[in-house]
């Protein structure tokens, strides 16, 4: 519900100026026509200012639309018009509706769509993820560009449905993986293209995540919603559960229902740089295995919430050249072996997570986000020659992986993590997810001495047809490649 005086925004963005801005851009990956190139240093004609929605506009949210829309702290100022705001908690909310006064607000999106479809060029939703795909579905639906964080989806067929509307509508489109702009992720490539370490056939990853509770058991009592808060509209496409802050406003990532866990949450950044240097597409097979939560020692293993550590096997085939490869994922704290080429004072990856590639001549390893990745022994670094640039880069790091996303909207360059590109890598990621919960489906059966033992049936490896989205030798973990939505929900394809 519309909760404030609209405001009148300025116009569209000016077709005849994103077919100049298009064809300016064509040759040049992600640089920038400035505009006082064409009206005087420091001049910004109104039709170069993007109108922008922000869906989901507390906690990250507010961080991605500041730096979409170039704001500025000291000057109160933006480069781009931030028209509307929805969000289901006004609490929440309160510092990003302080920042933009003269901005729409609204609690529910589908009312913003329905009451600004022509004052409206693009979206940015940062909802919890299970909100994510039905967003970004109406908002391409509308023709409006999209920016979506990551995950992109909270299963699956989502993150397929998302990428085919996203070609079918022409939008421009962007995931929050912010290292996908960053410096690292190109070197890594190059340097993997240019065969710096040889083939790679083994690849391990690793985070820090979850640093909210995981593991968790249903709550049983029923505080009150809070005043500044739409409980049902919070739910949207989840079940149908009483309200409880063990849900919100950040625990919800711990939460099947809502969240992705801690693979959800942070693969799409650390899994990023390995899924693009090596080609990566749809994996063979996957396998998991988790820590689970039993209570009173009787096998009832918590179906509610994502395990607090789990190791994760992909399978790939050959692809492009290169070799099958399995890539590993660890969280919780868990880790790969140190390699042996790392000195005992050096860290592996950061404090956050990394990645290590282990090739036919020699490792390479790099931080959270990709960032500095080094040849292993670290030595190697001292005589290595880095091959010449072949990747566009980004000026800006994290804002600037937001501001490509502008500037494609008015008609630059498409985004080196548009729906095509992160699509599938959610897939990828959102398989680790299907094999946790695989891991945990069990049948009950009696003993020789008839007590009932619990058989846990996703103790395999899955193999995946990933064309036809199914596994094929476990019916039941097809359950989650696609999640049932409540009543009234749709995702409209």
């Amino acid at each position: 519900m519309n909760t404030s005086k609209k405001t009148s925004g300025a116009a569209r963005s000016d077709l005849s100026r994103r077919t100049f801005l298009g064809s300016a851009l064509a040759a040049g990956g992600v640089m920038i026509v400035p505009r006082h190139v064409l009206g005087g240093t420091g001049y910004q004609a109104p039709s170069d200012r993007l109108n922008i929605a922000g869906v989901g506009v507390g906690g990250r949210g507010a961080g991605v639309l500041r730096g979409a829309s170039g704001y500025t702290e000291e000057t109160g100022k933006t480069l781009e018009n931030v028209v509307a705001l929805c969000d289901v908690d006004d609490e929440q909310a309160a510092v990003t509706y302080e920042r933009f006064p003269g901005a729409t607000r609204y609690k529910d999106y589908r009312v913003l769509f329905d009451e600004m479809p022509d004052g409206i060029d693009a979206v940015m939703v940062a909802t919890p993820d299970h909100m994510h795909a039905v967003v970004a579905m109406a908002a391409m639906q509308l023709g409006k560009h999209v920016y979506v964080e990551k995950p992109l989806t909270h299963d699956v067929y989502e993150a397929r449905m998302l990428t085919e509307a996203a070609r079918r509508y022409g939008v421009a489109t962007q995931m929050g993986n912010q290292g996908n702009s960053g410096e690292g992720i190109r070197r890594i490539c190059e340097w993997i293209w240019a065969g710096a370490i040889g083939e790679v056939r083994t690849v391990h990853a690793w985070t820090n995540r979850p640093v909210w509770p995981q593991g968790l058991t249903r709550p049983r009592d029923r505080p009150p919603v809070p005043a500044t808060l739409d409980w049902d509209l919070w739910l949207g496409t989840a079940p149908v559960r009483a309200y409880h802050p063990a849900y919100l406003p950040f625990s919800w990532r711990g939460w099947w229902d809502y969240g992705t866990g801690a693979l959800g949450d942070m693969a799409c950044h650390i899994i990023d740089p390995i899924f693009k240097a090596l080609k990566l597409g749809y994996p063979t097979s996957v396998e998991a295995s988790a820590s689970v939560f039993v209570d009173d020692w009787e096998p009832l293993p918590n179906f509610g919430s994502a395990p607090n550590s789990s190791v994760i096997h992909f399978d790939f085939p050959a692809r492009e050249g290169m070799p099958p490869v399995q890539v590993t994922w660890y969280d919780g704290g868990l880790l790969p072996r140190r390699p042996a080429e790392l000195a005992e004072d050096e860290m592996l990856g950061d404090g956050d997570g990394g990645c290590l590639f282990v090739g036919s001549r020699g490792s390479l390893m790099c931080e959270t986000y990709g960032r500095n990745p080094v040849l292993l022994p670290t030595s190697r670094m001292e005589d290595f020659e880095q091959p010449a640039p072949t990747l566009a880069r980004v000026d800006g790091d994290t804002e600037g992986h937001q501001r490509v996303w502008v500037e494609a909207c008015k008609g630059g360059a498409s985004c080196s993590s548009n729906f095509d590109y992160s699509g599938p890598l959610t897939e990828m990621v959102l398989m680790g997810n299907l094999a946790l919960r695989s891991f945990m489906l069990s049948e009950s059966v009696l003993d020789d001495r008839d007590r009932e033992q619990t058989h846990y049936l996703g103790r395999k490896k899955l193999l995946w047809d990933g064309e036809a989205m199914r596994i094929t030798n476990l019916e039941d973990a097809n359950q989650y490649v696609r999640r049932e939505y409540r009543g009234g929900w749709s995702l409209g394809v």
